[in-house]
């Protein structure tokens, strides 16, 4: 079975994507926030920590392609999860040069699109893997997996 998940650097192994899903949060380190003498919250992270940590999960009837994979590789991930931006963005390119990035992040290229003023895509975020395990249950006959990857 075919995935849009792309994983650069390790690839997606035929059925090993049913029931795919992909989270996406903001690392720890974005998230710096400190009160004033009067109580009032305020943001005072560096714009340079705004990056992502993803979960990925499948079950299926084949593992993932984690053979020579560990903790610390680079991966560049098509994600699943579509980000949506407020405005409509007709002339999107497929952002392979720093004058075509109109998001925040890279994005997936074919991914736009637009509903009522909205503009939503999949992001490409070059991550490295944090973590992953696999289990096979035999009687059920299917492979479980999970992937941890933090955006470099």
């Amino acid at each position: 079975m075919e995935s849009i998940l792309a994983l650069t650097g390790m690839g997606v192994t035929p059925y090993s994507s049913r029931g795919l899903k992909q989270s996406l949060q903001p690392i720890s380190g974005s998230i710096q926030t400190r009160r004033t003498v009067n109580g009032t919250l305020h943001d005072v992270s560096d714009p340079i920590f705004r990056k992502y940590e993803s979960t990925i999960t499948g079950e299926d009837q084949e593992p993932p392609a984690v053979e020579g994979i560990w903790p610390g590789m680079q991966l560049v991930v098509d994600c699943i999860v579509e980000l949506a931006v407020l405005g409509v963005f007709e002339d999107v390119t497929d952002g392979t040069s720093e004058e075509d990035v109109v998001f925040d992040k890279p994005h997936v290229p074919g991914s736009v699109r637009n509903d009522g003023t909205f503009t939503y895509y999949r992001p490409r975020l070059t991550m490295l893997i944090t973590g992953f395990e696999v289990e096979r249950d035999e009687w059920e006959a299917t492979v479980g997996w999970a992937m941890q990857l933090e955006e470099v």
